[in-house]
């Protein structure tokens, strides 16, 4: 099922169908036993053009906002998803989510390279920090 909906979301714009880019998120990161932050680069039409991902511990993943910058040039990228798993089952977002959400809006602002939304999936739910108004 993973499968079918990573080949779903990989064939068409992301943004133009956000429920299938949060099935395939959940099911793969939900009940992951530790955090995973994944960050999915976009070219200017919003398609796919590859993701990263950094294994953690069970509270925390690296994030270097740098690195990811530098991977979004090297790619083509013009926007970012990130997106992160709480194996606590919580979605809510910690303050040092927010803190390195906000590093790397900065980063990319002076790259010209737009954070989209940052997600939270846990087993009780998915948050967006842009419906937050976290972005």
């Amino acid at each position: 099922m993973v499968y079918a909906l990573r080949t779903e979301v990989l064939a068409r714009p992301v943004l133009a169908d956000a429920r299938s880019l949060v099935e395939y998120l959940f099911l793969d990161q939900a009940y992951a036993p530790a955090e995973r932050f994944r960050v999915i680069y976009l070219n200017a039409q919003n398609r796919l053009l590859t993701e990263t991902v950094a294994e953690g511990s069970i509270s925390d993943a690296p994030v270097y906002p740098r690195e990811i910058m530098r991977k979004s040039l090297e790619v083509g990228a013009t926007a970012l998803i990130l997106v992160h798993n709480h194996p606590s089952g919580d979605p809510q977002p910690s303050q040092s989510d927010i803190e390195v959400t906000r590093n790397i809006i900065e980063a990319g602002r002076q790259l010209e390279v737009t954070v989209h939304d940052h997600l939270v999936v846990a087993r009780g739910g998915t948050i967006s920090f842009r419906a937050l108004g976290l972005l």
